[in-house]
């Protein structure tokens, strides 16, 4: 059974930085990318970044609002994908969730999504 395990959320300043990490379990990296989406309270879902499957080289793509800010990384050895997020802002406050996507070739979108974790909660504030 496919599960996503999100962690690392938490309190965090404005400007400072957060490392989540999404543990896939059951299924295989090769075929499958990974991508992490954001819901801010009152507002709909944005895919933020992907990572394509090793297949595919494991390419990255992010979404302008954090392009320059937010890295995604996979440790393959270890089947963690991990996003280091820095320089961060009220408005990256959210519940940020991991999902398996059949294909990442731009930020993501909910339709490309085949399993979601439960999501862990980031609150930038002083």
């Amino acid at each position: 059974q496919v599960q996503l395990v999100e962690s690392g959320g938490g309190l965090v300043q404005p400007g400072g930085s957060l490392r989540l990490s999404c543990a896939p379990i059951g299924f295989n990296r090769d075929r499958y990318a990974v991508g992490w989406f954001r819901q801010p309270p009152g507002k709909a879902r944005e895919g933020i970044t992907c990572i394509s499957n090793t297949t595919g080289g494991g390419t990255t793509y992010y979404a302008d609002s954090v392009k320059g800010r937010f890295t995604l990384s996979s440790d393959n050895s270890k089947n963690i994908v991990s996003l280091q997020m820095t320089k961060v802002e009220f408005e990256d406050t959210a519940v940020y969730h991991c999902a398996s996507l059949r294909r990442c070739a731009g930020p993501p979108g909910d339709p490309e999504a085949d399993h979601w974790g439960t999501g862990t909660l980031v609150i930038v504030s002083p």
